[in-house]
């Protein structure tokens, strides 16, 4: 049976050169991380594994704290940009969102967990609630386990039931679960959904991405009949295309008629619809994003998005040049999982153009985001072996099959048009195109 103590007793529990591992996202442990600074006076030699950081914290917004604990981040978020930028301590780690339990062991066993639950229930049991990224693996192999019962926390079933005998340490706290707003859908977005759902049919088994882009397909969905969700991350959209009857997975070769997942993130919408719902199943991600568990699913749709694509269509969708600014996270799995599965389809889209910084106070120019070579030091977050479809506002293209040469072309004819002309010079100076 695990032990009730406070908040100072749980960080009195932090000894010198102890590695912590904290909840994901929407699992954070929100009292502990707000209260971490208070033992951060020194350089204690510890260190803490964190992912996709949807608040900020006092140690995160002040170098006198931040720059006594090693940060190390699966996940970039906004507050972990932010930290990145003031702090000396914060570094990402690279891994594949499947592998990210294995990631934060790979040096060594945490010392301490800390996560987020439920309250017990009648049978002893606790839920981790909205996310089993890694958490429950990860808690395994910690030498001390720490949970912070919050009240709010949605009960959600699958990999998320654990038994309370393998709970050290409860804080009781009474935090409201964060709320993370979907992006709003912009004319772009909605000529980029368009051309994607032409490709999604009847029974089809959808993993969804997050983002503007993936959340105005989700608004072409709703004449779509008998769909299927096994995806990474579970929004807004998808439970109201499950609350409507869009999504009910009967023709799921895989978990019939249950949403997998192994992240529920957005707003009171999505966590009132998973709390005690059996038909919502989350999973440890390194089973969820599984190549061979994708495959598994007839009919696998992955649809993720890209910053910047190469016109071999090597795809960076986590930095800018060298500078970190989101993370592999599960594009990888997703993409190749979808594609070895029967029927399986696999979408990378991305707007044409962005407008930047030109570093002359507010000046801005428009940039073409499909580019002759990707920017020096930009991380190849999709190999262009694994590219299926690419999609921008100005169309699709199905690049499995293709040469070089042919990909080259197939890229350049989705860029914005003024910027054809110079991608086509630049492919034929690489000898890309003869």
């Amino acid at each position: 049976m695990a032990k009730t103590i406070t908040l100072d007793e749980a960080l009195a529990l932090v000894k010198d050169n102890y590695k912590i591992a904290v909840g994901d996202g929407t699992v954070e442990p929100q009292a502990f991380l707000s209260n971490l600074h208070k033992i951060l006076d020194r350089d204690r030699g510890l260190s803490i594994w964190m992912c996709l950081t949807l608040r900020s914290y006092p140690f995160l917004e002040h170098r006198e704290f931040g720059n006594n604990i090693r940060i190390n981040s699966l996940f970039f978020s906004g507050p972990m940009r932010k930290a990145y930028d003031l702090l000396d301590t914060v570094s990402y780690a690279p891994t594949h969102l499947r592998k990210t339990a294995i990631t934060i062991c790979a040096g060594g066993d945490p010392d301490l967990f800390v996560g987020t639950c439920t309250p017990p229930n009648k049978d002893g049991k606790i839920s981790l609630g909205l996310s089993d990224i890694y958490d429950r693996e990860v808690m395994k192999r910690a030498k001390t386990v720490i949970m912070e019962v919050n009240p709010n926390m949605p009960f959600t079933y699958g990999d998320t039931i654990v038994d309370e005998a393998d709970i050290d340490y409860y804080v009781p706290v009474d935090f409201p679960m964060v709320q993370d707003i979907p992006a709003p859908v912009n004319e772009k977005d909605k000529i980029i959904g368009g051309y994607i759902s032409q490709f999604i049919k009847d029974g089809d088994n959808l993993q969804i991405g997050i983002g503007s882009i993936p959340n105005s397909v989700v608004g072409f969905l709703e004449s779509k009949k008998d769909l299927g969700i096994h995806t990474e991350l579970l929004g807004d959209g998808v439970a109201e295309l499950a609350m409507k009857g869009v999504v009910n997975g009967s023709k799921k070769t895989l978990h019939k008629g249950k949403i997998v997942t192994s992240i529920v993130m957005g707003t009171n919408k999505v966590y009132d619809f998973v709390n005690n719902n059996p038909d919502v199943m989350v999973m440890d991600c390194s089973y969820c994003n599984a190549y061979e568990t994708l495959a598994k699913n007839d009919n696998q749709v992955s649809i993720n998005t890209s910053l910047e694509v190469d016109l071999t269509g090597q795809c960076c969708s986590e930095s800018l040049g060298s500078k970190q600014y989101s993370g592999t996270g599960g594009q990888a799995d997703t993409a190749i999982g979808a594609q070895m599965a029967k029927g399986g389809r696999a979408f990378i889209a991305l707007y044409s153009t962005a407008n930047v910084r030109t570093g002359n106070g507010d000046e801005r120019k428009e940039i073409s985001r499909i580019v002759p070579q990707l920017k020096p030091g930009a991380t190849v977050s999709l190999m262009r072996n694994d590219v299926q479809y690419l999609v921008t506002e100005y169309g699709v293209v199905n690049l499995r099959g293709l040469s070089v040469a042919e990909r080259a072309k197939a890229i350049i004819s989705i860029a914005h048009p003024k910027f054809r002309d110079e991608l086509t010079a630049k492919a034929k100076e690489l000898g890309l195109i003869k």
